[in-house]
């Protein structure tokens, strides 16, 4: 496993047992780490924690690219199904907006995100996933939505990215049997995008990341919020939103110096500051 370095700007109001979600960022990748022993189970907290670590890579010019891992043994074997047993109706009307925002904070970081997926990635873990751009994952990994065997419905964007991403059919398919999915058939639909052995995830993943590092960071933040954005809405808003963001880039330092390395030195030789 590649080494990685832990940020040293974490904030120190929590102590480690209570630090569920660790932000660890070298050499322009950040990695957001799940570490909530045994199964990762994104409770209330973990959740709270991926919020505020989406935000950071947000926000932090020194990130250019996200790794989401949830460790060398499993992804996130789902939410935690013990706090939820416990809550009421009301409890969940008043959560479940925090759910899901919690982790649409990680799909609206707007840099390239990869999910790094081993053993299991469940209900909120295989969501979790889904929010990646791409997502890598061990060839005996396992994914999947069961929750409509608790009796529920995926309620942290399942029943809406697990679509857009592999079709009606096959969506409902997988939510209405909840049944678990391997890794092969994973990768023929289209729920993930590369398989590896399981001691390669992070590694791969890391390495798709870092070659975003020294990229043009405003490019990649506008191609990411095109597609995203326009997918959401008929062809012709699309590609307006495309044009603005094509033509906003004209205004950008990178630009600039992509096309006059362009001209002198041929492609792919372009020195980018990310401005």
């Amino acid at each position: 496993m590649r080494a990685m370095t832990a940020n040293a700007d974490e904030t120190s109001d929590q102590s480690s047992a209570q630090r569920t979600v660790h932000l660890e960022v070298a050499d322009g990748v950040a990695t957001i780490r799940l570490d909530r022993p045994k199964m990762n189970a994104l409770d209330v907290s973990t959740q709270e924690q991926i919020r505020a670590a989406a935000q950071e890579c947000t926000d932090r010019d020194d990130v250019r690219a996200v790794v989401l891992w949830g460790g060398e043994r499993l992804f996130a074997a789902g939410a935690d199904v013990v706090e939820m047993e416990t809550m009421s109706h009301r409890d969940m009307v008043k959560r479940s907006g925090g759910l899901q925002s919690a982790l649409s904070a990680v799909a609206r970081i707007p840099k390239p995100v990869v999910a790094a997926v081993t053993g299991y990635a469940l209900g909120g873990g295989c969501e979790l996933a889904l929010c990646a751009d791409v997502r890598i994952a061990a060839d005996d990994a396992t994914l999947g939505q069961p929750e409509v065997l608790l009796g529920i419905i995926p309620g942290a964007g399942g029943t809406q990215r697990l679509t857009r991403l592999v079709g009606i059919s096959t969506a409902k398919d997988l939510i209405f049997t909840g049944r678990f999915v391997k890794a092969d058939e994973a990768l023929a639909i289209g729920l993930v995008d590369r398989l590896v052995p399981a001691a390669e995830v992070y590694d791969a993943a890391h390495t798709w990341a870092a070659q975003f590092a020294a990229g043009p960071a405003l490019a990649l933040r506008a191609a990411k919020e095109a597609i995203d954005r326009g997918i959401e809405t008929d062809l012709e808003t699309g590609l307006e939103i495309e044009r603005a963001a094509f033509a906003a880039l004209f205004a950008t330092a990178d630009r600039a110096a992509g096309m006059r390395s362009f001209v002198e030195n041929g492609p792919g030789k372009a020195t980018f500051t990310g401005e």
